[in-house]
């Protein structure tokens, strides 16, 4: 009776070890790279979280002309005023692929030479996850360039500059 308990034991032991080990080889990178304080449910797995991207137009007396998208969504080509904005929600893929991209460019009233440029504004990362408070991604459109704001400290931080 007692070899029958031992191989009982045994067996639960190894089928622990196994699940464990399961377990941390799909654990998704995030896990491991961020601080302990940051790891929740939503942190380890992003793919819960519905998350919003906002494009503001912060451009002086000129409207900003953007076309957001990803390989599912096509968000159109928007004309934003000064002082306002476009924002979406979404909730990335399991398999962490999710990608957002814009092209924003000043409206220079119908002037042939006006400043763009090509941005992503959403991929799968922690750094940019932490900048985002794990939920808002915002995005400004200023006269040298296009800003994130890192809503942990409440400041903006240089991203892209406009082609000329």
């Amino acid at each position: 009776m007692e070899s029958k308990t031992t191989n009982l034991h045994a067996s639960s032991v190894s089928i622990y070890f196994i699940t464990l080990a399961l377990f941390l080889s799909f654990a998704p990178p995030t896990i491991f790279c961020a601080p302990f304080h940051l790891i929740k449910r939503e942190n380890i797995f992003p793919e819960f979280i519905k998350w919003h991207v906002y494009i503001i137009n912060g451009l002086n007396n000129k409207n900003l002309i953007t076309h957001c998208k990803s390989k599912e969504d096509n968000m159109g080509i928007q004309n934003i005023s000064p002082g306002s904005n476009i924002n979406w929600s979404f909730r990335t893929d399991f398999f962490h692929s999710t990608l957002f991209w814009c092209h924003l460019s000043k409206d220079n009233n119908n002037n042939a030479s006006s400043s763009s440029a090509s941005i992503e504004v959403f991929w799968y990362d922690a750094r940019l996850f932490n900048k985002c408070d794990w939920k808002n991604c915002v995005w400004t459109a200023k006269d040298d360039g296009i800003y994130l704001k890192d809503l942990r400290v409440n400041t903006e931080e240089l991203h892209y500059r406009w082609d000329d």
